[in-house]
């Protein structure tokens, strides 16, 4: 089984390594959704995975960090692409968040990325 938390936080960027002229060599912002998500069995007891509000707690301090930031003077993030968004999410989580099996992060309604680890088919 799995779950999902989503989480919704603004930030602008700019992407340094775009072609000359390239619109997103500009500085933007972006509405990000990032879909938090965890594998594990139904707990026969409880009749979940995983108690939604201990994704929220765990992503909680990078909410922090991301929202209404310049996502370029973050650590990591100097080139945030959604893919690279979605890898620094899941290297920050994954040691405090028993099951994570993927990060989705939305840049606008129609593009975004899914990270599965670093031993995922790619």
């Amino acid at each position: 089984m799995e779950i999902f938390k989503e989480f919704t936080f603004e930030a602008a960027h700019r992407l340094p390594h775009v072609p000359e002229g390239h619109k997103c060599a500009r500085l933007h912002g972006h509405s990000f959704r990032a879909e938090i998500h965890v594998a594990g069995h139904v707990d026969p007891h409880t009749g979940w995975v995983m108690d939604f509000a201990e994704i929220k707690a765990a992503f909680k301090p990078l909410y922090d960090v991301l929202d209404h930031n310049y996502l370029n003077d973050i650590t990591g993030l100097e080139n945030p692409t959604s893919e690279e968004i979605a890898r620094w999410i899941w290297n920050r989580l994954q040691p405090s968040l028993p099951g994570l099996s993927q990060v989705v992060i939305r840049e606008t309604c129609t593009a975004g990325s899914i990270y599965r680890g670093p031993g995922a088919p790619v």
